[in-house]
Order: structure tokens, then C-alpha cells, then sequence
């Protein structure tokens, strides 16, 4: 322990008396100026310059170092920003689209208002029935604007339902698809009369002879029998024909001219119809 000791005192010894020497190394060299070295001045200085040579690398690689870790949280503030700037700009880009798609969609209820009796109130869809028995939609116009029982509802694309129940600010709408709905219709092009009802999903025309000409693509309007809905509204689109060799009557497979999925507005005819009474 003794010897162990002691040589690390030379050490240290020896690293004070380097650093002693090159600090007078390098006052002599300061001293001198631009006067003519001598071969003990030379080693000094040449000890000196690499002295400051590794020093300057050091530094300059540090700094550079430092200077690329600035630059990288610059960077990185940067991306944030603009990260954050492309989320606002895509946000009320979707803003503007749905904005100008609800004009859309007003725009043409406007148009369909037009063509329809009057009066009428316009209508948002605000809930849907859960059951899986009862095709039913609640919407934002009740008995407080005049919505009573029995009122049709329509979009622009074609019949919806029926009022079937109000309360003061809502009211609630049985759509055509449910099997519990009939409407009143005739085929387009040769005013072919039967009765369509709802299956869940699509409409299954009713009491169509079999003789009777209809064939897939043609168009159904209503009938404005009923007293329900006006003549002419769009109903839907023969999808299928099936004629079977017994009995009186075609079985006839309708797609509805509106999705009942995605009904957003709906235009009610104030007028009272059977369901009202």
C-alpha cells in the first residue's frame, strides 16, 4: 500500500512539472514575438501547437456536435408546427366539404318543396329506433310546428314514411320498409295499380296480375290513392319479376328510390290523412 501510494505521488509529480513546463513554454514563445528561435523555443513551440491543435479539434467537434443537436430540435419544432397546421387546414377542409354537401342536400329539398303541396316543413333526422321489429326514424319537428299523426314524409329522391307518432319538439316516422307500412302505387309507363309493403329491407309490390306487363328497371310512383301520398312521388325500381304458374298474381321485387340508411332530411306534407283521425 505503502509503494502503491508513493508512485501515485510521482505521478502526480510528473504531471504537475509537464504542465509547469509547458506553461513556461508558452510564455516564452509569447515573449519572444517575431525574434529568432532557438532549437529549445522550436521544441516549445511545436510542443505548443499540438498542444492547441488537439485542443482546437476538441472544441470544434464538440461545437459541432452541439450545433447539429440545436439544429435537430429546430428541426423537429418545425415538423411539430407544421404537423399541427395540416391538422387544422384538413380540418376545415372537411368542414368546408360537409358545409357545401349540406347546401347540396337543402338545396335540392328547397327544389322538392317546391313541387309539393302545400304546406310542408323541412325535418332532421336526429335518432333511429334499435328495435329490429319496427323500421322507425326520430326527427327534430313535432306538434309545437304542426306535425300530427299520419303526415307523409319524403326526400328527394323519393317516399320515406309515414308520421306515426309527435310529441311537442319530435315526432317519430314509420318508414316504407317496414312490413307494417302499404302504399299506394302504380308501375310508370303503363299505370299498372298494386300496393307496395315493406320487407326489413326492400318493397314487395302486391296484386299485380300475372298478365300484366312489368318488367326489371321499370319505375314505381305513387298512386295518390290513399290519401297519403301525392301522385307521381318516386317509390322505387322493379328489381325482380318472378311469375309463377299458380295463382292470380306477379311476385315483384322492388329497390327503393331513397336509402333509408342514410337519411339525413326529410321534407314532411302537412296535410291530414286517415292515420289522423
Amino acid at each position: 500500500m505503502k509503494k502503491r501510494g508513493k508512485r501515485s505521488r510521482q505521478v502526480r509529480i510528473v504531471l504537475l512539472s509537464g504542465f509547469v513546463l509547458i506553461l513556461v513554454f508558452f510564455f516564452i514563445v509569447s515573449a519572444l514575438g517575431r525574434g529568432e528561435f532557438s532549437l529549445f523555443h522550436k521544441v516549445g513551440l511545436e510542443v505548443m501547437g499540438a498542444a492547441q491543435s488537439v485542443s482546437t479539434a476538441f472544441t470544434g467537434y464538440f461545437g459541432g456536435v452541439w450545433g447539429n443537436y440545436r439544429e435537430l430540435i429546430n428541426v423537429r419544432e418545425e415538423n411539430r408546427r407544421l404537423r399541427e397546421e395540416l391538422r387544422q387546414y384538413e380540418a376545415a377542409t372537411s368542414r368546408y366539404r360537409e358545409a357545401v354537401a349540406t347546401n347540396v342536400r337543402l338545396e335540392k329539398m328547397l327544389g322538392l318543396k317546391e313541387n309539393l303541396p302545400d304546406p310542408t316543413i323541412t325535418a332532421r333526422v336526429v335518432g333511429r329506433d334499435p328495435s329490429l321489429w319496427f323500421k322507425t326514424l326520430i326527427i327534430d319537428r313535432g306538434s309545437s310546428d304542426g306535425v300530427e299523426r299520419g303526415m307523409p314524409a319524403v326526400t328527394v329522391e323519393g317516399i320515406v314514411g309515414q308520421v306515426i307518432n309527435t310529441s311537442p319538439n319530435y315526432a317519430k316516422v314509420l318508414l316504407a320498409n317496414d312490413p307494417n307500412s302499404a302504399v299506394d302505387v302504380i308501375v310508370q309507363k303503363n299505370r299498372v295499380q298494386g300496393i307496395i309493403k315493406g320487407d326489413g329491407n326492400d318493397f314487395v309490390l302486391h296484386y299485380v296480375l300475372r298478365n300484366s306487363d312489368v318488367e326489371k328497371g321499370d319505375h314505381i310512383i305513387t298512386s295518390g290513392l290513399g290519401g297519403v301520398f301525392p301522385k307521381g312521388l318516386p317509390v322505387g325500381q322493379v328489381d325482380e319479376v318472378v311469375r309463377s304458374q299458380r295463382g292470380m298474381f306477379q311476385s315483384i321485387r322492388v329497390e327503393p328510390a331513397a336509402d333509408f340508411s342514410q337519411l339525413e332530411h326529410l321534407v314532411i306534407i302537412m296535410k291530414k290523412t286517415s292515420l289522423a283521425e
